[in-house]
Formats: C-alpha cells, structure tokens, sequence
C-alpha cells in the first residue's frame, strides 16, 4: 500500500513537470513569434517609409537634413537670427552643415552643403555643392564650423548657378549682418551680392569667405538624384526634389515666407 502510494506520488510530480515544461515550451515559441512579428512589422514600415530609418539615409541625404537643423537653430534665435530682409530678399541660400574641418598640411579648407534657389514655383530642389580654399579657415581656427551663404540679386544667382565659382571673385561678398532687425538701414544690399555667414561654438556671425571656391558636387548630385543633373537645371526648379530632401527646402521656405511677412506688417506700420 505504501508502495503504490509512492509511485502515485512519483507519477503526480512527473506530470506536474511535464506540463510545467510544456507550458514553458508554448510560452517561449509565442514569444519568439510575436517577437518575429514586430521585426517583421518594423522592417516593412521601414521599407515603405525610409525616411524613418536614419541607416538608410546616403551622406548628402543626412547632410539635406543637417542643413535644416541648422537653419533652424540659426533662425530659432531671433536676436542672433538671419536679418529678415535678408531672408525676404535672398534670391538663392547655401548651407554647408559642421562637416566643415580645417585640413592641415593637405591644403586647407573644405566642406559639403546643399543649396536652394528661388523660382516660379518655390524654392529648387536641393543641390550638392563642395566648398573649398579661401582664408576663414584661419579666422576659425580650425574647428568644425557651420556656413550659410546668400545670394541676394539676379548677379549673385548667376554665379551660384554655374557648377563653379569664387567667392568675392566676378560676384562681390561681404560678411552678412546679424539680428531679425539688422541690416535695414545699411547698404548691404547696394554692395555686395552674396552675404556670408558662420556659426562656431554657438556663435553666429558673418564671416569674409573671400576667396573660397563653390562648385557642384557631381558624385553627391548622382547619389542623391539617381542621375547628374546640372546644377543650373536643379536650381532653376526643372528637376523635381528627391522624396525625403524636402525638409531643407520646407525651412527655407518658412523662413523666408516669415520674413516676408514681417517686412510686409513692417512698411505698412510705416506708411
């Protein structure tokens, strides 16, 4: 009797372990499939939207988006800002993001950007651009900047639409005032067609870029169009955007729309 009360005992504990081990088997194989589920589930949004996944982003594709982080910072500080007559002006706007570096012992400075036109319709599309030489490099000392270069008439446009020229050479350059309110009793506009800017360190300044050479950045052009478009064509707005650069042209906008609407409340205050 003692015996078979044993093996009962024995088999009630077999059974209690083998459903507790099937449990833990069902449990496992659910959490591994709801697991494989949202992997799956996260891979497709990736895949249909590929904005949302920063590693599938080219270098110039994260550049277009550095650049507006940086309009932004810049035009987020009103005091420190691009002035709004300036903005409401600008015929054409270049940014080159902090992958500005001074090269020492290899022959200066260089950096990448993108730049925007006015047209018809809008601002262009975005345009690969390389920035190379001139003397800033010296007034930075060496450190890792951000430039913002603005084409204020039909001359200055001219030249930022050839795929490559020099700063202060055919077209005149001077360093860009600051403030949302500066530069509107100054003669900026009469001397200089391209107005130049930089932020080190949070500082925000014009700048004298003198000397510096702009031209189309024709690997860059290829990787973020698919196909090399002159740089006159994407700038002129006869290239439609690439899906996902649109957000450097939508702060451009923006921004440019604000100041023309301050600049409009402003003169007729005056009037």
């Amino acid at each position: 009797m003692r015996e078979q009360k044993l093996h009962l005992s024995r088999f009630v504990a077999m059974l209690a372990a083998t459903l507790l081990i099937a449990v833990g088997i069902s449990w496992c194989q659910n959490q591994d499939e709801q697991s494989q589920n949202s992997q799956n589930a996260q891979t497709k949004n990736q895949a249909e939207n590929p904005d949302l996944n920063p590693q599938n982003e080219s270098s110039i594709e994260k550049r277009v988006h550095a650049s507006a982080v940086v309009l932004d910072e810049i035009m987020g500080t009103p005091d420190k800002s691009i002035p709004d007559k300036v903005m409401s002006d600008a015929k054409c706007i270049a940014v080159i993001p902090s992958t500005v570096r001074i090269a020492i012992g290899f022959g200066g400075e260089h950096g990448k950007g993108v730049a925007t036109c006015r047209t018809a319709h809008g601002w262009s599309g975005p345009a690969p651009i390389s920035i190379t030489g001139g003397s800033w490099g010296l007034q930075l000392g060496g450190e890792a900047v951000d430039l913002v270069i603005v084409a204020m008439n039909k001359r200055g446009m001219d030249d930022l639409l050839t795929d490559k020229f020099k700063i202060g050479g055919s077209a005149s350059a001077a360093a860009g005032p600051v403030g949302r309110n500066a530069g509107a009793d100054t003669d900026w506009k009469l001397r200089a067609e391209m107005l130049t800017y930089s932020r080190a360190r949070g500082v925000f300044a014009g700048i004298n870029l003198n000397g510096a050479a702009i031209s189309q950045d024709k690997d860059e052009t290829r990787l973020l169009y698919g196909h090399m478009f002159p740089f006159a064509d994407i700038l002129n707005g006869k290239v439609a955007p690439p899906h996902g650069t649109g957000v450097f042209v939508a702060a451009v906008t923006k921004y440019s729309r604000q100041a023309e609407g301050r600049e409009k409340t402003g003169a007729k205050a005056g009037e």
